[in-house]
């Protein structure tokens, strides 16, 4: 990567380490709560999240997410992104749904796994 500053510099190429639309102040460690917040927004209405229908509240660099899903990844990439964008901490209240119900069992007869053909049990 240094090389490729070197190189940039060399060539008189403009580049641009900082992605996305954070401010100067993200990269200084002192942000709003509307740069985070809006920064979180952005980047759900990108991911496959997005369509989950998340709600993301920011306050004192505390970011709170509200929502419901089914699939348990999804909290997780949300707190995830919440922390990427700038939030000092996360409180995740997005809540599992699954299905009804106890989780299902599988019975496995015994002994037929452990016979080859051939030998007797």
């Amino acid at each position: 990567m240094r090389q490729l500053i070197i190189w940039a510099g060399l060539l008189g190429w403009g580049v641009s380490l900082q992605a996305g639309p954070l401010s100067m102040s993200h990269s200084q460690g002192k942000f709003s709560d509307a740069e985070v917040e809006a920064t979180i927004k952005a980047k759900l209405a990108k991911s496959k999240i997005g369509k989950e229908g998340f709600q993301v509240h920011v306050k004192d660099g505390v970011a709170t997410w509200t929502g419901s899903t089914t699939v348990m990844q999804h909290k997780g990439a949300a707190t995830r992104m919440a922390k990427a964008a700038g939030a000092i901490h996360v409180v995740n209240n997005i809540k599992i749904s699954g299905p009804a119900g106890p989780p299902r069992r599988v019975q496995v007869k015994a002994g037929t796994a452990d016979t080859h053909a051939g030998e007797e049990p």
